[in-house]
C-alpha cells in the first residue's frame, strides 16, 4: 500500500495541481494575453519542484519500500536521468491537456459570441431594409393616387382606402422573421387591385397564385418590389401593354415571376428611385443565402423577372 502512494497518488496528486493552477490560473492570465514567458517560467519552476519534492518524499519515507522491492525482484534502479525524463513528460501531459481543454472552451464561446454578433447585425440590417421599404412604398402608392385625384376622384377615394389596408399589414403584421405565404398572396393581390385602378384599357394585367394553403412560410415583403416595377416600367398611357405575375409553390420552393412590356422612363424621372429592387436584393443575401435564385432578362421589349427561393 505504502509502495502504491509512493509511485502513483503523489505524481497523481502533483499532475492533478498542475493541471488546476493552469487552468483556473495560468492560461487566463499568462497564456492568453500572449505572456509566454512568464509562462513557461512559472510552469518550469512548478514542474521542477515537483520533481525534487517526490524525490524528498520518496527518500524520506518510502526509501526502504523501494529498497526492499528492487532485492526481491532483483531488479537495479533505473537510470537518474531516465527517470527524471518520465517524470518531466508526466508533468507536462495535464499541462498540455489544460491548455487545450481551455482553448477549445475559449474558441467554443468566441464562436457563439461572434454568431451571436453576426446574428444581432442581420436583425439591424433586416429591420433597416424593412423600415426603408415601408416609406418607398408608401410614397409610390400616394403618387399613383395622387394622378386619379383629377382624373377619377371616386377611384382615388376607393384607392386611399385600399392603401389603408395595405399599410396597416405592411406596419403590424410584418414585423416578423417569416410570414404564412397565403397572406402574403392576399396582399400581393390588393395591390395589384389597387394598381389595376389608375391604369386604362390599353393595359392587360393577368395574375395566377396558388389557391389551396400551403403552410409554408417566407420572409414578408419580398415579392411587392417586383410588382411595383412592373407597374412603374410595364405601363404606358398611349401604348397597349400588359402584365403578367405567376407564382407556383412544388417541392418547398416558391417559384415568381413576372414579365410585362418595357417602357423605359425618362433620365430625369425620380419616382421610386430604385431603392426596391436593391433593397430586394440585399434582403435576400440575408434571408436566403445559397438558397434564392434571381434573374432578369430584357428582350424583344419584354422584361422577365424571376425569383426562386427554397424554404426549407
Amino acid at each position: 500500500m505504502s509502495r502504491i502512494k509512493a509511485h502513483f497518488w503523489v505524481p497523481l496528486i502533483f499532475s492533478a495541481v498542475i493541471f488546476y493552477f493552469n487552468y483556473f490560473v495560468l492560461i487566463d492570465r499568462f497564456l492568453f494575453p500572449k505572456k509566454m514567458l512568464q509562462f513557461i517560467i512559472i510552469n518550469a519552476v512548478m514542474i521542477t519542484f515537483f520533481l525534487f519534492l517526490k524525490e524528498y518524499i520518496e527518500d524520506n519515507f518510502f526509501k526502504e519500500i523501494a529498497i526492499k522491492r528492487l532485492e526481491n525482484t532483483g531488479r537495479t534502479e533505473p537510470p537518474f536521468k531516465m527517470a527524471i525524463y518520465i517524470q518531466v513528460l508526466s508533468y507536462l501531459a495535464p499541462l498540455l491537456f489544460s491548455i487545450a481543454l481551455k482553448t477549445t472552451q475559449r474558441w467554443v464561446k468566441t464562436e457563439a459570441e461572434r454568431k451571436e454578433a453576426a446574428n444581432i447585425k442581420l436583425q439591424f440590417e433586416l429591420q433597416h431594409l424593412h423600415y426603408q421599404l415601408q416609406p418607398h412604398f408608401f410614397f409610390n402608392s400616394l403618387n399613383n393616387i395622387y394622378a386619379m385625384v383629377d382624373l377619377s376622384p371616386d377611384q382615388a377615394k376607393t384607392s386611399i382606402h385600399s392603401l389603408s389596408k395595405l399599410m396597416r399589414y405592411m406596419l403590424y403584421e410584418t414585423n416578423v422573421e417569416t410570414i404564412l405565404l397565403s397572406k402574403e398572396i392576399d396582399f400581393m393581390k390588393r395591390y395589384i387591385e389597387l394598381m389595376k385602378l389608375r391604369v386604362s384599357d390599353k393595359t392587360v394585367v393577368t395574375y395566377s397564385f396558388p389557391e389551396k394553403e400551403t403552410g409554408v412560410k417566407i420572409a414578408p415583403l419580398l415579392f411587392i418590389s417586383l410588382i411595383e416595377n412592373a407597374f412603374k416600367h410595364g405601363v404606358s398611357a398611349s401604348k397597349t401593354s400588359e402584365i403578367n405575375i405567376q407564382m407556383t409553390y412544388a417541392n418547398n420552393t416558391v417559384l415568381f415571376s413576372i414579365e410585362n412590356n418595357n417602357f423605359p422612363k425618362k433620365t430625369d424621372d425620380k419616382s421610386g428611385s430604385g431603392i426596391g429592387l436593391q433593397n430586394l436584393e440585399k434582403r435576400l443575401e440575408l434571408l436566403y443565402p445559397n438558397k434564392f435564385n434571381f434573374k432578369t432578362i430584357l428582350k424583344n421589349d419584354r422584361f422577365l423577372v424571376t425569383l426562386e427561393i427554397e424554404t426549407n
